[in-house]
């Protein structure tokens, strides 16, 4: 499965992006080379309807110019076997980015003035996809984990065959060079540089990657590459056991108890946080409000059902306004994650209280 995760400049810059013809697309997909024409089919639908409207809308050069677009992405065989569980892409009549998300959204399409970000935010929230090293002294695994795909090992260029041969010895167990160390702290020592050496082969590939990388191994490997790694985002909870006797599946079934214990522990967080701050007027759930304070940068934390919509849109001075061609929900998504919000894409159940839109203020205004 191949995914493109975005970051949250990505978003952003989707965001942002302003032009009278705007098309997005959301379609599911299978990371599965043998669906890629079923993916394609998807697709070509869900665009044919997109069009309707733009030629119903847009100046005909302009409808023109994305119908090359997208048939400019189409022509690309190779892209259509390499998907993930959803596909996003976004086109205007100038420019088109694709992204294959872990996610699998429901089928969408909209053409308007900016782009439908709900959905992308969806997968930035919570995007039930991560990575595995398995560890030990024998070797290292980098595993691929979706949310109910199949798992699969990565190659890592230069990753070492084991933690002896770091050390070019036939035991990590034997003292360090001049013999100043030997037992169980010369052990640590080879470990640590046996860690480092992972580390290093690991950069290349999770170079610009945001996913949790869940580690599987026992003590003290587990304790000494978390101390040696420099990956931004290694999960706190881990996967303990000797990894070498677990498969690529077993891992990813262990990975995905721990991707859901986080999303749980955060939105219990996300709950208790919002009603705490509620009572102390630093938190809101009235749209108005809302509005406002995106409109002035005072949301810290903003979280939106992300199947719910509200015809409406927000003014440059924070006014909610009726507006049949726009959802103020995603208004207010926009322009709290343009000033630096986190904004959260939630199901109904996991919302606080199952309101529409719940925020965490700055200050109070």
């Amino acid at each position: 499965m191949h995914i493109d995760m975005p970051t949250r400049d990505d978003v952003t810059r989707i965001a942002s992006l302003r032009d009278p013809l705007c098309v997005t697309i959301y379609v599911p997909t299978s990371p599965l080379p043998t669906e890629s024409e079923h993916n394609l089919l998807q697709a070509r639908a869900l665009f044919d309807a997109a069009m309707e409207v733009v030629r119903d809308t847009a100046d005909k050069d302009d409808a023109d110019a994305v119908q090359v677009q997208f048939d400019d992405l189409l022509e690309d065989a190779y892209f259509w076997t390499n998907l993930g569980r959803s596909l996003a892409i976004f086109l205007t009549p100038t420019s088109a980015l694709e992204l294959r998300l872990p996610n699998e959204l429901e089928a969408q399409f909209a053409v308007g003035d900016r782009f439908a970000i709900t959905s992308l935010l969806r997968a930035v929230t919570f995007p039930q996809a991560a990575f595995v090293l398995a560890l030990s002294q024998n070797g290292a695994r980098l595993v691929e984990v979706s949310a109910d795909g199949p798992a699969q090992e990565l190659p890592v260029a230069d990753m070492p065959d084991d933690a002896a041969s770091v050390s070019r010895l036939t035991s990590i167990a034997g003292p360090t060079q001049g013999g100043r160390l030997q037992g169980d702290e010369g052990r640590k020592v080879r470990i640590a540089q046996y860690a480092r050496a992972v580390d290093r082969a690991l950069r290349p590939q999770l170079n610009g990657e945001t996913l949790p990388l869940i580690i599987a191994a026992t003590e003290p490997t587990l304790s000494i590459f978390r101390q040696n790694s420099s990956y931004a985002h290694v999960a706190e909870d881990a996967i303990t056991g000797n990894p070498d006797a677990l498969t690529e599946e077993q891992l990813a079934d262990s990975a995905r108890e721990i991707l859901d214990a986080i999303y749980a522990k955060d939105l219990k967080e996300l709950h208790e946080t919002f009603f705490e701050l509620q009572a102390n007027g630093l938190a809101s759930s009235d749209l108005s409000d809302l509005a406002r304070a995106a409109a002035f940068g005072a949301i810290d934390i903003l979280a939106i059902d992300m199947n719910a919509e509200v015809a409406g849109s927000v003014t440059d001075g924070g006014a909610l306004e009726l507006d049949t061609e726009h959802d103020a929900l995603e208004d207010i998504a926009r322009r709290a994650l343009l000033s630096g919000a986190q904004v959260l894409a939630l199901r109904e159940d996991d919302m606080p209280g199952e309101l529409q839109a719940t925020g965490i203020l700055r200050y109070s205004f």
